[in-house]
């Protein structure tokens, strides 16, 4: 989006100067010298800024089309004041005052219409099913059924209602199944996939609001109160708009959709020439354990990824064929504090290849894959497998609210920690101080921490 409205708004001077100055127009930009392409620059800049200041690039800000345009309006009618305050301030009088009066309406018009289109591809690919985002009500009278509605009738949102929360209504719902009363919300929350809560309780369970909303923030789950709805007011979050209802939003972890999207292209780039560069050492890897174990070379095992959703993490098979079979016979002999993780520095089940190549992380180079597919990322917590996180603690579970990662805080500074609680505090260190400079400084102190050879 940023790089839309960045060309959009370099076009605009482009296409608004040809009507202005006809065919010369690039004569009379020249005669400007660099003033006049420096002024086009900072133009750009401080549009694609100032969009950003009013939350144009954070899409969980504006659910509707209507608050999105005011968004829009709003930077443009500072991009203008600001624009004739420079003109007037340096005393531009080669710049026409007319393209900045005639350039501004355009550009918010181009911007929403830009908007608008995006939002016309979202709805198709999440009618498709794609980029959807599960959530569960809290709340089962009339107010939660009629927001739960609101929330699909929005395919651009992307937000799929899996079921309420509560006692059973009078009349029965067809439309969503019940999944418990609210007792159960922290088993509900454990046993399904679920990226958002939102709480639509009555009048007489506001007491509640504040502990399902902090059980829910704690796991890492993005919390939605609408303000009808009780009408409470608390400290945290920011206001949304849905259609006119206004939702107080509780978002645990990072809410730099921009800088999430950096962090992908990185992931994508880093994946694609990882998996070129060290493609002879994987080959090599291959064939040894064909030769010395036999088939398969790769192992593949359901692990839990962002917030809870499986998928098959790919690493070369470092164990005998039978190991997760044999793990509930081994599990007494577990070195770490904790029932939610399981490791042993002379685990029977190893293979002699197994050993070097757990010991160098060489077996973790093949989920590279599935940072490429995104399913992981290059840095995050590790996933676990669903057994380990079926022993999760509540606080335990927040870690999940961030994409899983091939290396990160723990694998670099405790490694060899036996406390499974002490690894938790670590990933969730890395998420509350997560930054694209951080995941740099991770995977630059990786190598180090690999050379040493302290894997298990």
């Amino acid at each position: 989006m940023l790089v839309a409205d960045a060309i959009v708004a370099a076009a605009l001077v482009m296409v608004v100067s040809m009507v202005r100055f006809g065919p010369g127009w690039q004569a009379v930009w020249q005669s400007s010298a660099a003033l006049a392409w420096l002024l086009l620059l900072a133009y750009v800049v401080a549009w694609v800024g100032l969009l950003g200041l009013n939350g144009a690039y954070r899409p969980r800000a504006h659910w509707s089309a209507w608050g999105e345009g005011q968004a829009v309006i709003r930077a443009a009618l500072l991009l203008g004041l600001g624009s004739i305050a420079t003109l007037f301030i340096l005393d531009l009088a080669d710049v026409s005052r007319s393209i900045v009066l005639a350039l501004i309406p355009l550009l918010a018009i181009a911007t929403v219409l830009d908007r608008l289109a995006l939002r016309l591809l979202l709805r198709m690919a999440r009618r498709r099913g794609r980029n959807l985002r599960r959530v569960i009500v809290v709340g089962t009278g009339p107010e939660a059924q009629a927001f739960a509605r609101q929330l699909e009738d929005h395919w651009s949102l992307g937000l799929i209602v899996d079921g309420l929360v509560g006692p059973l209504p009078s009349p029965a719902i067809d439309a969503w199944p019940v999944l418990g009363p609210i007792d159960r919300l922290p088993s509900i929350l454990h046993e399904r996939v679920v990226d958002e809560v939102a709480i639509c309780l009555p009048p007489d369970d506001a007491d509640r609001l504040e502990a399902i909303s902090r059980l829910a923030a704690d796991q890492g789950k993005i919390v939605r109160i609408p303000l009808e709805v009780p009408t409470v007011a608390l400290s945290i979050g920011h206001i949304e708009d849905l259609d006119g209802t206004p939702v107080l939003s509780i978002v645990a972890g990072p809410d730099r959709e921009l800088a999430m999207a950096v962090k992908r292209l990185l992931d994508m780039v880093g994946a694609a020439v990882g998996l070129v560069v060290l493609s002879p050492l994987l080959l090599v890897v291959a064939l040894a354990i064909a030769r010395s174990d036999g088939r398969p070379i790769i192992f593949r095992q359901r692990r839990a990824g962002l917030n809870g959703r499986p998928f098959r993490i790919v690493k070369f098979r470092t164990m005998e064929r039978d190991a997760d079979a044999r793990r509930a016979e081994l599990r007494g002999l577990n070195e770490i504090e904790g029932n939610a993780s399981f490791k042993m520095t002379n685990d029977p089940r190893v293979t002699r290849i197994g050993r070097f190549l757990r010991r160098t992380s060489i077996d973790e180079l093949p989920q590279l894959w599935n940072v490429l597919t995104g399913e992981m990322s290059l840095v995050g917590p590790r996933p676990h497998p669903f057994d380990d996180v079926a022993g999760y603690d509540d606080w335990h579970r927040r870690r999940l609210s961030m994409k899983p990662g091939i290396t990160g805080l723990w694998q670099i500074g405790a490694r060899t920690e036996r406390d499974f609680d002490r690894w938790v505090k670590k990933d969730l260190e890395y998420i509350d101080r997560w930054s694209l400079w951080l995941d740099l400084r991770v995977i630059a102190q990786t190598l180090p921490a690999l050379l040493r050879a302290e894997g298990r």
